[in-house]
């Protein structure tokens, strides 16, 4: 079971999807070993293989939503009701699920009632600025769901306005923006918290009024999120106090 546990763990920190000769190096077992232990992960949804390399399966994922529901939202929520009052913005939190992300919490002021939160609801990348941070912020080879969800949609992937560049876009920057794309007059900026080397563990949102969500604003909007994200990361990778928050 150790070997098992060792193996999914170094699965889901690996910067990029790894091959059996990485894994099997860095958990200390033989190659044949580690394929035998693979064999029995990816049958029961721990780990998912695509061609030579391995990524984190199904059963990871629904762990994760579980997880969000409980210590994550706690961990996260006095991050994000003092970003909520120092920019007087909605935020919210997201998970990644299979071919999305999902809001697990959200800290909206009484001013911005007329804002949806999206509570518990399903975003898909091409639409949203939280799925796209959290899709930029992972390996090439992991995207393919999530390109999958915008192509069955209908949504470009290619151009200027498709969802590779915007990806890409989201990449560079280290910020997602989305101006109206679901709801008009409504924008948002989002960041993904990634606290190690692998894949985002959440993404932090900020929405509001497309008129407060601007150009003039976008500098310090921008370094109020990043702070924040920084705090999450902190604490959930256990470097930082819960009062830094």
């Amino acid at each position: 079971m150790d070997k098992a546990l060792d193996l999914v763990e170094a699965v889901s920190r690996a910067p990029r999807p790894p091959r059996l000769t990485d894994l099997a190096g860095e958990v200390g077992l033989h190659r044949a070993t580690a394929y035998r232990i693979l064999v029995d992960l990816v049958r029961r949804g721990w780990v998912l293989r695509t061609g030579d390399r391995y990524l984190p399966g199904t059963a990871v994922l629904r762990l994760s939503v579980r997880a969000a529901h409980n210590s994550l939202t706690s961990l996260a929520r006095p991050v994000l009701e003092d970003l909520s009052a120092r920019t007087g913005l909605m935020v919210n939190l997201q998970v990644l699920e299979n071919d999305g992300s999902r809001v697990v919490d959200v800290v909206r002021p009484d001013h911005l009632a007329m804002i949806s939160t999206l509570l518990g609801e399903a975003l898909p990348a091409h639409r949203f600025a939280g799925p796209l941070a959290l899709v930029a912020a992972l390996a090439p080879e992991a995207r393919g769901p999530y390109l999958d969800a915008a192509r069955k949609a209908g949504h470009p992937l290619d151009g200027d306005t498709g969802l590779l560049a915007d990806i890409e876009r989201t990449r560079a920057a280290g910020f997602a923006v989305e101006h109206g794309r679901n709801e008009q007059f409504v924008a948002s900026l989002s960041r993904a918290v990634v606290p190690a080397p692998g894949a985002p563990v959440c993404a932090v949102t900020v929405v509001g009024p497309d008129a407060e969500i601007d150009a003039p604003r976008m500098l310090g909007l921008r370094a109020d999120l990043a702070s924040a994200a920084d705090v999450l990361g902190g604490l959930l990778s256990g470097t930082s106090g819960a009062g830094d928050a």
